[in-house]
């Protein structure tokens, strides 16, 4: 690869399991920078090994972020690189490195993204939901009443949801769902993707509650939760979208898979719309 532009953060996503999801530029930025920013610099090192790096690392977490910051922008400031990773997966999604990357962005400094393994977005794609919008809510929350709050979000957002859970609560959050009225919504748990003992769990929320309380789940888990119906439109209100559209230019096929799709129309209904004069 060419050489690294100097005075460069390079945010580097790094395997959610399996190592040879690694991309080689990802391989190639770590062998190269100054400067490897980790988490846990013990699973970082592994990862170096594994891919013949012999680069310096130092920690970078949640507890000394704050302090770490200004010597890193230092070092950057005066030419040299940095890779910043997390333990697994893309830097600063549920990990830390927000603040070093706000802090370096204030000052000026290039940030250029490395590309790479994401478990939410591994768990989108295959829990069968939809994937065009979808909300990533992080780590289920612990306290009660943060909990609650989400399970009201959830109540009425429209979209598939997203997030992490630990395997000893996955039951439980589940339960609490269902309890909330949420049992009849489509679910997965995708758990240890990428490696050797991956599985994704498909079902209603009432169904793996039952499931997982049998089957304590082990690893690392992702929960992806189907949004809820829209009401239907009646047939005026869905006339007056269709108009609208036509008027804005919108194309009648375009205007046809609007209805459908997006407000539940019947195709019938939704062709003859589009094409209302």
């Amino acid at each position: 690869m060419s050489e690294l532009a100097p005075g460069t953060l390079y945010i580097v996503s790094t395997p959610i399991g399996n190592l040879g999801d690694l991309t080689a530029r990802a391989t190639d930025v770590l062998r190269a920078c100054d400067v490897v920013l980790a988490e846990d610099t013990r699973r970082t090192r592994i990862l170096l090994k594994h891919c013949g790096a012999t680069t310096r690392v130092e920690s970078v977490r949640e507890h000394n972020e704050a302090r770490a910051t200004p010597r890193v922008l230092r070092r950057l400031r005066a030419g040299g690189t940095a890779a910043l990773v997390s333990d697994a997966g893309t830097p600063l999604v549920s990990d830390p490195g927000a603040r070093l990357v706000a802090a370096a962005i204030a000052a000026g400094i290039p940030v250029v993204a490395v590309p790479g393994p994401s478990a939410l977005l591994a768990a989108l794609v295959v829990s069968g939901l939809p994937a065009e919008t979808f909300t990533f809510f992080g780590f289920v929350p612990r306290r009660g009443g943060e909990r609650a709050r989400l399970i009201e979000t959830l109540r009425t957002l429209p979209h598939t949801a997203v997030s992490y859970e630990s395997p000893e609560r996955v039951a439980e959050t589940l339960f609490a769902w269902d309890q909330a009225g949420l049992g009849s919504r489509p679910c997965a748990v995708a758990r240890e993707l990428t490696k050797r003992f991956e599985e994704t769990r498909r079902g209603t929320v009432r169904e793996l509650a039952a499931y997982y309380e049998s089957h304590p789940p082990r690893g690392e888990i992702v929960l992806v939760l189907g949004g809820a119906a829209a009401a239907p439109l009646d047939e005026a209100e869905l006339t007056s979208l269709a108009r609208r559209w036509r008027s804005e230019g919108v194309p009648a096929r375009d205007v046809a898979r609007r209805l459908s799709e997006d407000h539940g129309a019947p195709r019938n209904l939704a062709y003859r719309l589009a094409h209302a004069e």
